[in-house]
């Protein structure tokens, strides 16, 4: 497949080191690029991830209960190279090749699994997640600011809530220099949960730098970290959100999991 980036800005499309990404039908539907940016700007947003880990340790914490990562918010990493993960740009890439419409919505964080990590659960990430205000305009985004709760849409009476479902999935791998087959840290890829009749097959995602995996977010987009990492695993991962209208339509209300 070509990725299309004539219709955005020359900074946006300078970016990228290439322009053939391979779409892949197993085990799911899901885009894998290597390579994605070009090596000067990797640099910097791995010089940026360093900065900040170094400089400012108190805004890590763990992603979520019971998960074996910690990690800090996109929206705390607006100033720097990393913010090319909460542009406009970088969300309508996303949504094209996940051939969603989205509402202008992004979620996410740069996560670090500690080496030793255990294996995750295998989830399809369908679910809710609640923002502040009306819907961003065309050329803007909304990222949680902290006013509404993203997984649960608790808010204060003159806050607005708005909830939508995740759409498409993004991991992008970086500051895992020297990864090896064998040091473990994949993201595995299901094409089903085990029924205990049969098992699932299953791709596993190396996480090599300046690599991306990515996919629409379905009933079906089941995947988790594989764990057993042999050195530290450091990943953005990221949604963009449909409204909940379009995945109901889609899938059915009753398939939406909510937290």
């Amino acid at each position: 497949m070509v990725v299309t980036t004539e219709s955005v800005p020359q900074w946006f499309s300078e970016l990228f080191a290439h322009r053939r990404w391979i779409r892949r039908v197993q085990p799911f539907p899901h885009v894998y690029a290597r390579d994605v940016f070009v090596p000067e700007f990797y640099q910097r947003l791995t010089d940026q991830l360093d900065r900040v880990r170094r400089e400012r340790p108190e805004i890590f914490g763990p992603i979520a209960e019971g998960y074996s990562a910690d990690g800090i918010r996109l929206a705390e990493l607006r100033d720097g190279p990393l913010a090319v993960f909460t542009s406009r740009e970088w969300h309508n890439l996303v949504a094209q090749l996940g051939g969603v419409e989205a509402t202008g919505d992004i979620e996410g964080s740069v996560h670090h699994h500690a080496p030793g990590s255990p294996f995750g659960w295998p989830h399809n990430d369908l679910n809710p997640a609640w923002f502040h205000g009306e819907p961003p305009g065309p050329d803007e985004v909304r990222v949680p600011d902290g006013t509404v709760d993203t997984k649960t849409g608790a808010h204060a009476p003159d806050v607005v809530a708005r909830e939508t479902v995740r759409a498409v999935a993004v991991l992008f791998y970086l500051g895992n220099p020297g990864w090896a087959p064998g040091d473990g840290g994949e993201t595995a890829l299901y094409d089903h949960v085990a029924d205990g009749n049969a098992l699932p097959s299953v791709t596993l995602v190396p996480p090599l730098d300046n690599s991306l995996v990515l996919f629409e977010v379905t009933p079906r987009s089941w995947h988790t970290f594989a764990g057993n990492n042999a050195k530290d695993r450091n990943s953005v991962v990221m949604w963009v959100h449909r409204t909940r209208a379009d995945a109901e339509q889609r899938w059915g209300g009753d398939r939406i999991v909510h937290w």
